[in-house]
């Protein structure tokens, strides 16, 4: 018999690391407040506003952005919260 494979493996790990769509681009962070720039990606809004204070591309690609309205990404943010709220009942 060979050993289990990463996904019949047990979810209790401390160290779990979390979804890369839960992560902001900027911060690198687990993001609170997640939402949609121009360039189709998820941004912490705080991260993505001071960017585009001062920016008009992308941070991801470098790109032209074609407006700078950030769309608040509520699915992803609950998402993320009922994520948290698994590993918190760990």
């Amino acid at each position: 018999g060979g050993s289990p494979s990463a996904a019949e493996a047990p979810a209790a790990k401390e160290e779990e690391e979390p979804p890369a769509d839960f992560i902001c681009p900027i911060t690198t962070e687990v993001m609170v407040e997640p939402v949609v720039a121009a360039d189709g990606q998820s941004y912490e809004r705080t991260a993505i506003e001071r960017w585009l204070a001062t920016k008009s591309t992308s941070p991801l690609t470098g790109g032209e952005l074609e407006h700078s309205i950030l769309i608040p990404n509520h699915n992803l943010r609950r998402t993320i919260r009922e994520w948290q709220e698994a590993r918190a009942s760990l």
